[in-house]
């Protein structure tokens, strides 16, 4: 008897040792507490929008011809009218020349050939007077009619060769303006193609060649971005939305939906986006702002103050939270009934407690319902 009883011992404590040793040991979780916040409800761009200018224009001289004046360089910035580019038009400066010589001249014959049919017309007025009185022929009277009606005729042909000579200069100032190109706005030059001496052309039709002078008003920008075509009903004109950029980390500016395009970009079959334009709230964030810069825009549909809510990311498929029971410190499946969200919160309608502590670190390995956990950390 007392051998059999020290065999029940020894077999009683080699089965607790193996019990102890292969006992499932807790599982450590990070947990959050289920609080009250702001949740809003958002859409965000598919793939990165970029920052561009609200007046972008490319200019290209009407003609051909070599570059005989260059006033600018990469990075100036630059007045409306202000001449960037004048072509080689020496010929047309001369023709221009000849025009307003031509004019002149015709300035000049015109007070001649005027006063000339002035006083034929009062001569012939003094004929028919003698006329009348039987002192001058009818000859002589017809004679000097004619020399008046002749005098007034080269009058007005010498007026009209002053408005052909006018139109004449005006034909030669618009040639000579197709060898010009001038900024028709306040801006950046943002790109020139050609030398002073190198031989420039317009793009002939179909074929696309790059600009002489590409000008950009950094004085007003906005975001353009794509947003995926299911996402786009929800989108309208005036919305709030939140603008990041990653040349300035850690930072959100506020800006508005002001365009929202009327049809879809089909840039892949699977890729099919609409794009909205969003401008900036404030004038300051602007100066920050360089054309050019990708960027992302985050639009807000909805939002709700002061309600219950948990991170987005504690979620698992099928609206499920996993929630920590301190008394059997197992963790225990639900279902929560969700309103609005977004990828930071989601508000909670029903199926968890404000003050109830939820996994959050749902990628561990073990962490599902019923397992044995030890908080790691709580936070609220």
């Amino acid at each position: 008897m007392r051998r059999l009883l020290i065999i029940v011992a020894i077999i009683a404590s080699v089965g607790a040792a193996s019990w102890y040793f292969t006992r499932p040991k807790p599982i450590p979780v990070a947990l959050i507490e289920v609080g009250v916040g702001k949740v809003e409800s958002s859409v965000a761009n598919t793939r990165a929008g970029s920052v561009e200018a609200c007046q972008r224009t490319r200019l290209s001289p009407i003609i051909g011809g070599r570059i005989a004046y260059l006033g600018v360089k990469k990075g100036d910035h630059v007045k409306k009218g202000q001449v960037l580019i004048q072509l080689w038009n020496d010929d047309q400066q001369a023709q221009s020349s000849l025009a307003q010589t031509q004019l002149e001249s015709a300035h000049k014959r015109v007070g001649e050939a005027c006063a000339l049919a002035e006083n034929a017309e009062r001569e012939a007025g003094r004929m028919a007077k003698l006329r009348e009185r039987g002192f001058m022929s009818e000859g002589a009277e017809e004679k000097s009619r004619f020399e008046a009606k002749s005098r007034r005729s080269a009058c007005e042909t010498v007026r009209a060769d002053i408005t052909q000579a006018q139109a004449r200069l005006k034909v030669t100032k618009v040639e000579q303006g197709r060898t010009v190109l001038i900024a028709p706005f306040d801006g950046i030059i943002a790109d020139i193609v050609g030398e002073l001496g190198e031989y420039t052309t317009p793009s002939p039709p179909g074929v696309a060649t790059p600009p002489a002078i590409d000008l950009i008003d950094d004085s007003c920008l906005y975001i353009e971005a794509p947003m995926d075509e299911v996402d786009a009903p929800k989108i309208r004109v005036g919305q709030s939305a939140r603008i990041t950029l990653d040349a300035l980390p850690n930072r959100s500016l506020p800006g508005h939906v002001k365009r929202v395009a009327p049809y879809v970009v089909a840039v892949e079959k699977q890729a099919r986006t609409v794009d909205i334009e969003v401008s900036l709230d404030s004038k300051d964030d602007a100066p920050q702002l360089l054309v050019g810069y990708s960027a992302d825009v985050e639009v807000l549909l909805d939002s709700h103050d002061n309600v219950v809510r948990v991170p987005t990311s504690a979620l698992l498929e099928g609206n499920k939270v996993l929630v920590y029971q301190p008394a059997t410190k197992k963790l225990e499946e639900r279902t929560v009934k969700l309103g609005i969200a977004n990828w930071e919160y989601s508000e909670i309608l029903g199926g968890v407690k404000q003050g109830e502590r939820i996994v959050a670190s749902l990628e561990r390995d073990g962490v599902k319902a019923g397992a044995l956990v030890t908080p790691e950390s709580a936070a609220k």
